[in-house]
């Protein structure tokens, strides 16, 4: 049985996102029991009978970390928030794994309190599959570090490959780093020392990625620091939805464009469903000791199960030990000195 728990709390829909999408995903994993953490009154009004299952349960906490808490003040001062209870039965052995669409920071400043880092790995990384018209980019960090030095996007670069070749992948996924052009010469410091580590390791490094490659190239993972992801992640998010709005518009703003849009539709609802940010909801928090899943902040109850099924599958292919086992066998510290 995988034993999850979730920060029903989290998110700007808190209890309506989190409470349906557990159900659906007890419902459709026999072998999945969730723990959702956070006011029991308001949690059980939501669950209705459902917790009669035996395979929900309900856990105590009488705290909420607000998306305006910084990662500091939560840890010190909210130690009962239903994320920090969340986290910490992972700790206990109680959970397989955490998922939270809370505040990012808090619960990477917290899981990593808590869980602590697998040894070799300084700081953990957010990364997250990428739709693209082959398939998917994985990529990270997304949002977790800024300032990544050379050494630490090293040490993303052979996480995510393993994430990549553990879930189902190409055993020896390709490595790029994010760049603004493919020349040896472009780009800061930080990444031509990043490059240069990428090229002395036995990572299948292909060079510098360009942003667009990541949505039209075939590199299977994308390496870069953490401010960098997370804005080519944000905008890549409102150019999709932005297409779809003037889709929209433009289908509806005459009678026969309406009419169009009703033959259209088949189509239409076909590009909808592939660029639904909602089905690549769910991204995980590398190089922790224990599965921790960050949901994003916005989304509704289907793309919160995703954040789930993420972390399910995590479980299933046992990623932190996968993880752990691969640095235990090629010292990463080892590996930077050469």
């Amino acid at each position: 049985m995988i034993n999850l728990s979730v920060d029903a709390m989290g998110g700007d829909h808190g209890l309506e996102a989190t409470v349906p999408a557990s159900i659906e995903v007890v419902e459709r994993n026999p072998d999945v029991k969730v723990i959702l953490v956070g006011d029991p009154q308001g949690i059980r009004a939501r669950l209705g009978q459902k917790e009669v299952s035996g395979r929900i349960e309900v856990q105590s906490a009488s705290e909420v970390v607000d998306m305006e808490d910084s990662p500091a003040y939560a840890l010190r001062k909210k130690k009962d928030s239903s994320m920090r209870v969340a986290i910490n039965l992972v700790k206990a052995g109680a959970a397989n794994a955490c998922v939270s669409a809370g505040n990012t920071g808090a619960l990477m400043a917290t899981a990593r309190f808590v869980l602590k880092t697998i040894p070799g790995i300084e700081r953990p990384a957010i990364c997250a599959a990428l739709p693209k018209l082959n398939g998917f980019t994985y990529m990270l960090d997304l949002g977790a570090n800024i300032d990544s030095p050379p050494e630490i996007l090293f040490q993303f670069g052979l996480m995510g490959s393993r994430l990549i070749s553990c879930l189902g992948g190409p055993a020896d996924p390709t490595v790029g780093l994010l760049n603004i052009g493919v020349e040896e010469m472009k780009g800061n410091e930080t990444i031509k020392a990043a490059a240069e580590m990428f090229r002395q390791s036995d990572l299948n490094y292909r060079g510098y990625v360009e942003p667009d490659e990541i949505y039209l190239g075939d590199t299977d993972l994308v390496v870069c620091d953490g401010f960098v992801g997370n804005i080519a992640l944000k905008a890549s998010e409102g150019v999709a939805q932005m297409i779809m709005g003037t889709l929209k518009e433009e289908f509806t703003s005459s009678l026969s464009s309406k009419m169009c849009g009703l033959f259209a539709r088949p189509v239409l609802n076909s590009v909808k469903a592939r660029l639904d940010h909602r089905r690549y909801n769910g991204a995980s928090l590398l190089g922790l000791r224990g599965t921790v899943v960050k949901s994003h902040g916005g989304t509704d109850h289907v793309g919160f199960r995703h954040a789930i099924e993420v972390a399910i599958e995590e479980v299933r292919k046992n990623l932190v030990s996968e993880i752990e086992n691969s640095l235990t066998s090629v010292p990463v510290q080892d590996t930077l000195r050469s």
